[in-house]
């Protein structure tokens, strides 16, 4: 394990370093990290802006679950994010390194039932999206006046959300916590007053280049994109690949037309179900899909690890979308390609900085993923763990561990990747065989 800096090295954030560098796999925390967990060590205001993809979970997961008392039965410390699969992925983080404490996390499509049940047992974090959270508030389940610290993650894209009121009575409900961080991918001067940030350590990483970042520019003939799209793909490798709309029909327009030509793909944007963006994510990230169509709802605060490519099929509204888009390729040093398709109509701004990649490349038929999800009818709430998953597939099933993939589980339900000549035998047997003493539904997860 590699030597921290001294101005990390305080006895008040030296264990859950510790402890976040051993369970992540992580051998050093990068500049900025470094830098934000410094900056906590006092009270007071920290704004923290570095672009996406650059680790702020962490930065301020670590002095957060650093002030955490055991001896406290009240809510310490609020966690304010703009979407759920962002609540969700810092959730995860906060319970690897949080060393027993107690974690509650609110988002909308989730069981308000379970989460005030959650709310109930004294958790000493909550994450949360502020509808949610608000919801929560207002019913009475969940009481905010005894927090210590208070975190704003992604404030920018809050904004943008439209949550302004929403955040005003969530901080306002805290009483002014000893300890405020906010992080923004964009630099934030105007701050609204409720927040007391006037005094505040700023903290700017968000000028630093990414030079393992390739950009491609594919010149489409016609207005309609599609085709254009389809030569793209036949000529780029088969890895993971997030093709940007900037409207939801879009992306069901798009991924319709992939279908069509029996290219598997997922879809991904704020008009579908909860359960059905965590089932897209999942797939990509356990490999049984290398293509997801998706809105910029996908281009920040999305554990999507190792993406190759992005294709802007839609040009970006904006510098900062185009920069976020970007962000989720060429990530921890790995090379990265994006590619522009712009049509005769189209113009691209002075200052981009690409290539134009020519489509008479030898093409090929995009490969289908050797991987299949299964999704198993139940979870977390019925004492369902990935142990027992893992048991089932290769005691009951006679699977293969090797061909056993990323097993997620979720509160009613789970998912887990196997190689597709073994997903009819998984179903089949758990017809006949129990898991953890319960005869429990498995079915494909398309």
């Amino acid at each position: 394990m590699s030597e921290i800096s001294d101005t990390t090295n305080c006895s008040y954030a030296r264990a859950t370093i510790d402890t976040a560098m051993q369970r992540l796999g992580i051998a050093t925390l990068n500049a900025m990290q470094q830098a934000a967990i410094a900056a906590c060590r006092n009270d007071g205001g920290v704004v923290l802006v570095a672009p996406t993809g650059s680790g702020k979970t962490l930065a301020y997961l670590i002095p957060l679950i650093s002030r955490l008392e055991s001896v406290e039965t009240e809510i310490q410390a609020l966690v304010i994010l703009p979407t759920r699969e962002l609540a969700l992925q810092v959730d995860s983080v906060a319970r690897t390194i949080s060393s027993g404490f107690k974690i509650a996390c609110c988002h909308g499509g989730h069981s308000f039932k379970d989460e005030a049940a959650s709310l109930s047992g004294h958790p000493a974090l909550v994450i949360g999206t502020p509808g949610r959270l608000l919801d929560h508030l207002r019913r009475g389940t969940l009481c905010l006046n005894r927090i210590a610290t208070c975190v704003i993650d992604e404030y920018d894209k809050c904004l943008q959300l439209g949550f302004l009121a929403e955040i005003e009575a969530l901080v306002t409900a805290t009483r002014k916590p000893r300890l405020r961080i906010l992080t923004s991918a964009t630099d934030t001067t105007d701050l609204p007053d409720f927040l007391s940030m006037g005094k505040a350590v700023r903290l700017h990483f968000e000028g630093e280049v990414n030079d393992t970042l390739s950009v491609r520019t594919v010149s489409s003939p016609d207005k309609d994109k599609r085709n254009t799209l389809l030569q793209l793909l036949c000529r780029i490798d088969d890895a993971p690949t997030i093709i940007f709309c900037n409207q939801r029909e879009g992306v069901e327009q798009v991924a319709s037309f992939l279908a069509g030509h029996r290219i598997t793909c997922v879809a991904f944007h704020g008009g579908m179900q909860q359960p059905d963006r965590e089932r897209s994510l999942c797939r990509l990230r356990n490999g049984s899909a290398y293509i997801c169509i998706a809105t910029d709802l996908a281009a920040r605060g999305l554990d999507i690890p190792r993406v190759a490519h992005i294709i802007h099929y839609d040009l970006p509204l904006d510098e900062a979308t185009y920069t976020h888009r970007n962000g989720r390729t060429a990530r921890m040093n790995a090379d990265g390609t994006a590619y522009l398709i712009v049509a005769p109509h189209e113009e691209l701004p002075t200052d981009t900085q690409a290539v134009p990649l020519p489509l008479n490349i030898a093409p090929h038929t995009p490969a289908a993923p050797p991987m299949t999800t299964l999704h198993l009818a139940a979870g977390k709430r019925e004492k369902i763990g990935r142990g027992d998953i893992l048991g089932f597939l290769t005691q009951g099933c006679h699977i293969p561990s090797q061909a056993i993939g990323l097993i997620e589980v979720k509160d009613h339900y789970a998912y887990v990747a196997v190689e597709k000549e073994y997903a009819d035998t998984a179903i089949q047997q758990a017809k006949q065989e129990k898991i953890k003493g319960k005869r429990i539904r498995v079915s494909l997860a398309l």
